[in-house]
């Protein structure tokens, strides 16, 4: 077992850093604060990879293993968890589900600007009466002499306002139940599709948020994105890699909190002395450091296990339920630290406190992934 990186993957790590360090952190908050996607951010990210990281370069991608992935969302997210949000959901999501689904047509006419980065991916699964409970899809797709019409809504969509594509599950026979429900793949501009309300959220404003509405939304027979009637069945596989993702971003987000308390710390003088020399402080510091530790190995292994082409359903679930729970402590620590400082926006704590609850919501509540763990386990 070698829990080492390689060469490659340090220059990687160090490149992506870079890059954030440079080209985001500057405009972490203006971005928090118009609520808006920076599309002029697009080409850059493209450039490095970051829009197409695990596709192959037959279809514009950069051809990276499953750990440069998570090494890519977690330098991104130690800066702002909102842009890696945005990049793992455009990854993980949508453009993930085309690879793993889409015929060779399909992926060469979306696909392919997905992984250069020419337009932003979406993914459209929740629905407002059908979230952990995906199966309760109520959005339909019936067919007709031309193909498909859609009728339905989705809801909380990552980028249902400003995509390019859109991979959206309907149902197709009510009658099958999980196995009745079929994936679509739309571009943006289909008529009768169109974005509803853009949600005004707590944290990750950056990476936008909105309804899906599909009325009489007529679409060809080639829309349809694998076999009908697997598109449930395919969503849980695409879920397993995604999950490894946000486990990434988790542990991007702590590690940032972490770094942002502890340089607070040593700065931060009471009683005569920096505060990081209290046992009080030092004790937060090393509890978070090795839980962040801890996060990172169990979401690597993850991510080695699907390089290796195993099924990883335990694995990501346990990876994206313990790293976001550690990275809410993270983020909780930090504010506390900060003291009256981590509740005013002069400093990063109280974005990070913002930001990271949603990654016990996202792509499967905790409460969701223990009972994916404990099915895997009772078996």
């Amino acid at each position: 077992m070698d829990l080492h990186l390689t060469d490659d993957q340090r220059l990687l790590r160090d490149s992506v850093r870079e890059f954030a360090e440079r080209e985001i952190r500057p405009h972490v908050m203006t971005w928090d604060e118009a609520q808006h996607f920076p599309m002029t951010l697009l080409p850059a990210l493209a450039d490095l990879g970051l829009m197409g990281i695990q596709f192959p370069e037959a279809v514009g991608g950069a051809g990276m293993s499953a750990v440069d992935y998570c090494l890519c969302i977690e330098e991104l997210a130690r800066v702002d968890p909102a842009i890696a949000l945005s990049v793992a959901a455009h990854n993980g999501l949508a453009a993930a589900h085309l690879h793993m689904f889409g015929t060779p047509a399909q992926q060469q006419r979306f696909l392919v600007p997905l992984a250069t980065g020419q337009v932003l991916g979406a993914w459209g699964l929740t629905e407002p009466t059908a979230g952990s409970d995906a199966a309760g899809t109520r959005t339909m797709a019936r067919r007709d002499e031309a193909g498909w019409v859609i009728d339905g809504a989705k809801t909380f969509i990552t980028h249902g306002n400003i995509a390019g594509v859109l991979v959206a599950m309907a149902v197709t026979d009510r009658s099958r139940g999980n196995r009745g429900i079929s994936a679509f793949v739309l571009e943006a501009g289909t008529p009768g599709m169109r974005a509803g309300r853009k949600e005004n959220k707590l944290g990750m404003r950056a990476s936008e948020t909105s309804e899906v509405i599909f009325e009489g939304c007529r679409v060809p027979a080639d829309a349809l994105l694998g076999e009908e009637g697997q598109g449930f069945i395919n969503t849980l596989q695409v879920l397993d890699a995604g999950r490894i993702g946000i486990a990434a971003l988790s542990v991007g987000l702590a590690q940032g909190a972490w770094e942002a308390a502890r340089a607070y710390a040593l700065q931060r003088e009471q009683f005569g002395q920096p505060i990081a020399s209290f046992q009080g402080i030092r004790w937060k510091l090393a509890d978070l450091a090795t839980r962040i530790a801890a996060a990172r190995l169990l979401t690597y292994r993850a991510a080695a296990l699907k390089d290796e082409g195993v099924r990883t359903t335990r694995e990501s679930s346990m990876a994206k339920l313990y790293a976001s729970e550690v990275a809410v402590r993270a983020a909780e620590e930090c504010v506390q630290i900060h003291g009256g400082y981590g509740f005013v926006k002069d400093y990063p704590a109280e974005k990070y406190f913002r930001d990271v609850k949603l990654l016990t919501i996202g792509e499967g509540t905790s409460e969701v992934q223990r009972l994916v763990i404990a099915r895997q386990l009772l078996a």
